[in-house]
């Protein structure tokens, strides 16, 4: 009897089909979104809309035009730079060469698992770095954003990298140990963890984290402290503090948010958004933050994050005993044989490979997220209109939609896709229907 015929399309080569044809179909896709924003944006540069033509000037209306086109065609460039670096990590061998490497050098253990982990994320941080310097000080500078020196761009790239070694690493160590420790259900537990962890550091990022990067002065201005502590009482919300962010250290652009949880919840501005609006456009703003609250945005989202990271390490607890994931994806699994001297496990490999090609797939469901996100923002438009004066909220977005040159012509399909807030156009008519309803 002859031996049996080998399947033509094993496990392996039809995952390696998958990816390939999935990281296609997201590079094509972002090309033509990212076609249609530019020509859209470039068609209507000379004409400011109809609604905006008494508050927006040409040059503002110029300029955003520019930046935009700036911007995504720089997209391209770093998704160009992305792709080649992922093709290299995976299908093409890298990943597989670096692991060999650690396991010739330090052999099989936790220790390896770690410094491969480590190695990876400092080669990766080394490429995007030409990226990240250009943008910030070429794009950024070219349109008077940056405020940045390559002083404190330097300091604050160490900094980061040290916070993320000093916190992440030990995070790895605990999931790497949950992999190989805690049986066929380490998913569930290193998922719990992993949530346990974030709850954590929403608590203690404003108070430590925070002001290693930035300075956190109280509010001074009293009459807008006291109209802002005013607007809280109304919507019966209560926070540690009011706070003046320094963030014009590094970028003229201006923002305010919420940060910690629970008790620990601060009220921040940026000192920017203080310089560019009045007291009335500032609670607007403020009204629509606490507009996320009483929707129970903030709640919702972080839900929904949790759910889909539960389903991320579920499917990551199958895929990682899973030969044909590994080789599939350009890289020989480490023998792995409890028990057997000169062994190796293959979690920190399984890790690496999950959190590569995991963004091809997810890219598409990005609409749907962004959707979500865009009719959030609608229903805290609508709770800042009931709070506060609409006409201060428009004027509040005008105003930063300008001080960011953020484009008033962005191209529908574009926003469909990426954006997570409804574009100007869109949301000062709604207001509009608002007040006439």
């Amino acid at each position: 009897m002859p031996p049996p015929t080998p399947p033509l399309v094993t496990p392996s080569l039809l995952l390696t089909l998958i990816f390939a044809i999935a990281l296609a179909a997201s590079v094509l896709t972002k090309l033509w979104l990212a076609s249609r924003q530019m020509r859209h944006v470039a068609a209507h540069r000379d004409a400011v809309p109809a609604l905006f033509a008494d508050r927006i000037s040409l040059a503002a209306h110029h300029k955003a035009a520019d930046y935009t086109i700036a911007k995504t065609r720089f997209g391209l460039l770093v998704l160009a730079i992305g792709t080649a670096t992922l093709l290299g990590w995976t299908l093409l061998g890298g990943l597989d060469l670096l692991n060999a490497s650690l396991l010739d050098a330090l052999g099989g253990g936790m220790w390896q698992q770690l410094a491969l982990i480590a190695a990876f994320a400092l080669i990766s941080g080394l490429i995007d770095l030409p990226a990240s310097y250009y943008q910030t000080f070429v794009l950024e500078q070219r349109f008077g954003f940056n405020k940045m020196t390559p002083g404190l761009w330097l300091a604050d790239l160490l900094k980061g990298t040290a916070m993320g070694a000093l916190v992440g690493l030990p995070i790895l160590a605990v999931i790497l140990w949950l992999m190989g420790s805690a049986g066929q259900w380490w998913w569930l537990w290193a998922w719990a963890f992993w949530v346990g962890f974030n709850l954590l550091l929403m608590v203690i990022y404003p108070a430590f984290i925070a002001p290693l990067f930035n300075k956190f002065q109280p509010l001074e201005d009293e009459s807008l402290k006291a109209r802002v502590q005013a607007l809280m009482q109304r919507c019966g919300f209560a926070a540690k503090g009011l706070f003046v962010m320094d963030g014009s250290r590094r970028s003229a652009h201006a923002n305010a948010y919420f940060t910690g949880f629970g008790a620990s919840k601060r009220v921040v501005f940026f000192d920017t958004l203080l310089q560019k609006l009045n007291g009335g456009e500032v609670e607007a703003v403020l009204a629509h933050e606490l507009g996320h609250f009483k929707h129970k945005h903030i709640i919702k989202r972080m839900l929904g994050l949790f759910g889909l990271t539960l389903l991320g390490f579920a499917l990551l607890g199958w895929l990682s005993q899973q030969g044909w994931f590994y080789t599939g994806l350009g890289v020989t699994p480490n023998l792995n044989i409890p028990g057997l001297p000169g062994s190796s496990p293959n979690d920190a490999l399984a890790l690496l490979l999950f959190m590569l090609v995991i963004p091809v797939f997810s890219s598409f469901v990005s609409p749907l997220l962004a959707q979500s996100s865009r009719k959030h923002e609608f229903e805290a438009d609508a709770y800042a209109v009931q709070q506060t004066r609409a006409a201060d909220l428009q004027s509040a977005l005008l105003k930063l939609y300008e001080d960011n040159a953020s484009t008033l012509t962005p191209d529908p399909v574009y926003v469909r896709y990426y954006y997570s807030h409804p574009p100007a156009v869109e949301r000062i008519r709604h207001m509009q229907q608002l007040a006439h309803d």
